[in-house]
């Protein structure tokens, strides 16, 4: 069959052909080598604790195919395969990756402890990696090892917003206030924590949130803390934090509960409409607006009772990375949200519309109203908080 072939020169051509077949294959592989170490780095499922200023993004979830509307998971993912974390393809189908993200943050919203969970591969110097390819205002503060069947969604058990706001929001209607001359007295303060601190334990939350009705048992919601701190003056006009904590929050739930002590405050309802707002009657429940929202911090208390202290995986706790967070709130969130209230007004031109509700109307006198001031509302989208009401 050899010298057939080679009588005919066909064989000498395809050993040639073969050989340089043989070369190109050499050439290919070496090119490939780095790809395939890559391939080889362990991948393993990790969380990130993030940190981001929320403004002029569409929210924290990304809409794959929607370039139109930019969120924080579009930068995230792009750094991820930009540092070699994850193949591109993982970046276009994030299921590959087992990619969850804890909490949906809404339109405008910032966070100061977002949690992700996901499989990357464990290249050095990862964190420096990715923040480099990731905006200033975009960090990632964190990460942990944690158990391959992890989700950050379900396995939390809690979470702590906070939402900053002027205090001259809580000035009585009837009185004239100038906004930077404002200052919040002892009296009214302990009147709003007084108000806040009856939101705590469990409440049916039908009347702050839309599309549930009240016999829908996911409108319950556990309410473990609710208060609102110290006064403080930034840049002449003085600002308060809200901090409240629960299992779980609907679509605007926290900032109808919030609206709705200011209207209280302010004289514009009575202190009885809270207690009538978690009955079955449809009341008219004011949203205060979305600036000044942040998810703080969220928590995996009974993760940590089961594993955090196995030997194999750490608790999520991030106690190192309290004066990172701290830091990142000052030079991003705090002033952001101070410079857009300043400049936009926000709270002042929402506050001139709580006249407008009817706060002793029933379900029939409400309609009317819903209608005229759905197309405003509805356009801000949720507070961020909508952690599973898909």
């Amino acid at each position: 069959q050899a010298k057939r072939l080679n009588s005919s020169g066909e064989g000498a051509e395809r050993l040639e052909e073969n050989g340089h077949q043989n070369k190109r294959l050499k050439s290919d592989a070496g090119e490939e080598d780095a790809e395939d170490q890559n391939k080889r780095s362990p991948k393993r499922k990790i969380v990130l604790l993030m940190a981001y200023s929320g403004k002029g993004y569409h929210g924290m979830q990304r809409n794959v195919g929607s370039s139109q509307f930019k969120t924080i998971e579009d930068d995230l993912v792009s750094a991820l395969v930009q540092s070699g974390c994850i193949p591109e393809n993982h970046g276009e189908d994030m299921k590959k990756m087992s990619f969850q993200r804890c909490a949906r943050t809404d339109k405008g919203v910032s966070a100061a402890g977002q949690i992700v969970s996901l499989k990357v591969r464990l290249i050095d110097d990862i964190l420096e990696k990715i923040n480099s390819h990731l905006p200033s205002h975009i960090r990632i503060l964190g990460l942990k090892r944690v158990t391959g069947g992890f989700n950050s969604k379900n396995k939390c058990d809690a979470r702590t917003y906070s939402y900053m706001l002027p205090t001259f929001a809580f000035a009585h209607k009837d009185h004239d206030v100038q906004e930077e001359v404002y200052r919040l007295d002892k009296e009214t303060l302990e009147k709003v924590n007084k108000l806040l601190a009856c939101y705590k334990g469990t409440h049916n939350f039908h009347n702050f949130t839309s599309q549930k009705g009240p016999r829908d048992p996911s409108a319950k919601r556990y309410i473990m803390e609710m208060y609102c701190g110290e006064p403080f003056v930034r840049e002449n006009m003085e600002f308060a934090v809200i901090k409240v904590k629960g299992q779980s929050f609907m679509m605007h739930q926290i900032r109808k509960m919030i609206g709705l002590v200011i209207a209280i405050v302010k004289g514009y309802a009575a202190e009885s409409i809270l207690q009538r707002s978690w009955g079955e009657e449809k009341v008219d429940v004011p949203k205060a607006p979305g600036l000044g929202l942040v998810l703080e911090r969220v928590h995996f208390e009974k993760y940590n009772r089961r594993f955090g202290n196995d030997g194999l995986h750490e608790p999520l706790e991030w106690t190192e990375e309290e004066e990172k967070i701290a830091v990142f709130k000052e030079q991003y969130i705090y002033p952001t949200i101070i410079n857009t209230e300043r400049e936009e007004k926000s709270m002042a031109n929402w506050l001139n519309t709580l006249s407008i509700h009817d706060f002793n109307s029933s379900a029939v006198g409400m309609q009317a109203n819903n209608k005229n001031s759905k197309n405003s509302s509805d356009l801000e989208g949720s507070d961020g908080c909508d952690d599973d009401s898909d």
